[in-house]
């Protein structure tokens, strides 16, 4: 599942989330798709015409009933059906993503390409069969909060649907997709999920950017199983990464297209900037755990204290603190000791 870093982001901004399709370029076309969860409204898939005789998606949507009616109807309105759907080039693993394009696959026969990154995590959760967010809880316990683990567990009653969660057809490296004369660069940056890409159209100047590069939060970091050790320097590597392509129109899953990729890079590079300092500031002079760090910082542009959190959104909270750490640790700027299973962590000098 796609969720904010910051808990409880006003993302209805504006009259993007808003059924029905929005002509970004000809032949390019913003849909967006119902959700069932309170903060993200709504999913963006974007419908390609002309690239091959039927359609091209980027990413799928979240497999519910709402979801395929809506996409249905917008389909509908530029002159299509859903059995036109060619391929979906999914962005990433999570469920407002994915889930839609392997239903759609068993409906239609589209074809289904995905990061060649989410392979481990997609078998994890054959292996586990829970929609439960388990690396995030065991981020938890590491991070000295197992209650809170245990009470954001108990949120979920245990039902699993495999179906929804089978490979894709293709997995997707650092490689140019061509459909006809048109092609799409597909760049893999790891970050928010190991295996998130993003389809770089040059020829156009449009960027279709996942949750990677989103314009009005940033993307949860290593929300998945099986992640890296260091989540938040994969993603930050990545965003230094989209500052040597050539700039493009910013086309994000979620929140309205933008007018720059690099203009909104650099606000998430200043952003997690302030943030690592905040951070540090938070350590003081004491050894800390996650935890404790987090019920220090502020959340959201309105900087909600830790305790006025949901569940979810304090689990959120502390696995975004916990990678901010780890970052500081990387870079020399501070230390981590672990016992009993727990992280701590203590500023350095300097």
């Amino acid at each position: 599942m796609t969720v904010p870093t910051t808990p409880t982001p006003r993302l209805d901004r504006g009259r993007w989330a808003q059924a029905g399709p929005e002509t970004v370029r000809p032949g390019v076309h913003r849909i967006p798709l119902p959700l069932p969860e309170d903060g993200l409204r709504a999913v963006n898939v974007y419908a390609l015409e002309g690239l091959t005789e039927g359609l091209v998606l980027i990413d799928g949507g979240w497999s519910i009933p709402e979801s395929r009616k809506a996409l249905e109807d917008a389909l509908a309105q530029l002159g299509h059906d859903l059995g036109e759907i060619d391929h979906i080039l999914v962005t990433h693993i999570h469920r407002d993503h994915y889930t839609q394009a392997v239903e759609l696959r068993r409906l239609l026969g589209s074809r289904v390409h995905l990061g060649a990154g989410e392979r481990r995590g997609l078998e994890l959760l054959g292996e586990l069969r829970t929609d439960a967010p388990v690396g995030s809880l065991e981020t938890l316990r590491r991070a000295g909060a197992p209650d809170l683990a245990e009470r954001v567990l108990a949120m979920y009653d245990g039902e699993f649907d495999a179906t929804v969660w089978e490979a894709p057809d293709r997995w997707l490296t650092a490689e140019e997709l061509r459909f006809g004369d048109a092609r799409l660069t597909v760049v893999p940056t790891p970050g928010h999920t190991q295996g998130h890409v993003v389809y770089l159209d040059q020829e156009r100047g449009l960027m279709f950017s996942g949750d990677h590069v989103l314009p009005h939060i940033t993307p949860s970091i290593g929300f998945e199983l099986g992640g890296p050790a260091l989540p938040l320097g994969d993603y930050l590597d990545s965003l230094h990464l989209m500052t040597t392509l050539a700039d493009a129109q910013l086309l994000p899953a979620h929140g309205p297209v933008g007018d720059s990729v690099h203009a909104r890079v650099g606000e998430l590079l200043a952003h997690h900037d302030d943030r690592l300092a905040e951070t540090r500031a938070a350590l003081g002079d004491r050894t800390r755990t996650a935890h404790e760090v987090a019920r220090e910082l502020g959340w959201t542009r309105r900087r909600v204290p830790f305790a006025d959190l949901g569940l979810f959104d304090r689990m959120l909270a502390v696995n975004e603190t916990a990678a901010h750490l780890d970052v500081l640790v990387a870079r020399g700027r501070a230390r981590r000791t672990e016992s009993d299973g727990v992280n701590r962590y203590t500023a350095t000098v300097g």
